[in-house]
């Protein structure tokens, strides 16, 4: 499969979790994807819950959702900080407007909360978060892979392959089946 052509929105803040950023982001650079890391500055450096760097491209002030094709937000304890920057927040909100796909494992989840994303979605995140998808409005499953219309979830780590899988085959699914899921 390809994704040459698309381009996918990666947000990154400090304290994410260094797998669920950088596997996604080189699994579909090497689909030919273009990857773009989206921090709240743009050439700002974000470190992981260890210390790993990770350079943003653009600022999300001017991340614009009709230029993408997908979000991932990555977790660790980066979502946090992410949901309060309103362009952030904006973006997925746009992103899932759209009918584009918002991808986000862990504990990204919190950004599906604060965007308004969660609610009237089945989907899941890791355990400790599970309250706050459900007072959201989520339903919420202990599943390694969750895909409602354009919104796929993931818990850990672990389940990279089963989410990453699961990204790229709505990236190469027909457009339509995206739209219909807009309205939610």
């Amino acid at each position: 499969m390809s994704l040459k052509g698309k381009r996918i929105a990666v947000l990154v803040e400090n304290l994410y979790q260094e797998m669920e950023l950088w596997v996604p982001v080189y699994r579909f650079r090497e689909e030919g994807a273009e990857v773009v890391l989206v921090g709240p500055k743009a050439g700002e450096v974000y470190k992981s819950k260890n210390g790993y760097p990770a350079r943003s491209d653009l600022a999300s002030a001017d991340a614009r959702a009709e230029d993408f094709d997908a979000v991932i937000i990555p977790g660790g304890y980066a979502p946090d900080l992410m949901r309060r920057d309103p362009a952030m927040v904006d973006f997925v909100r746009a992103m899932d407007r759209q009918g584009k796909v918002v991808a986000a494992i862990c504990h990204a989840g919190w950004m599906l909360v604060s965007s308004g994303v969660a609610r009237g979605r089945r989907l899941t995140s890791f355990w400790s978060i599970k309250d706050d998808m459900t007072a959201a409005g989520g339903q919420w499953v202990d599943e390694p892979v969750v895909v409602d219309g354009n919104v796929i979830t993931s818990r850990v780590p672990d389940d990279l392959p089963a989410f990453n899988r699961a990204i790229l085959e709505r990236l190469t699914a027909a457009a339509p089946a995206a739209a219909g899921s807009a309205a939610s």
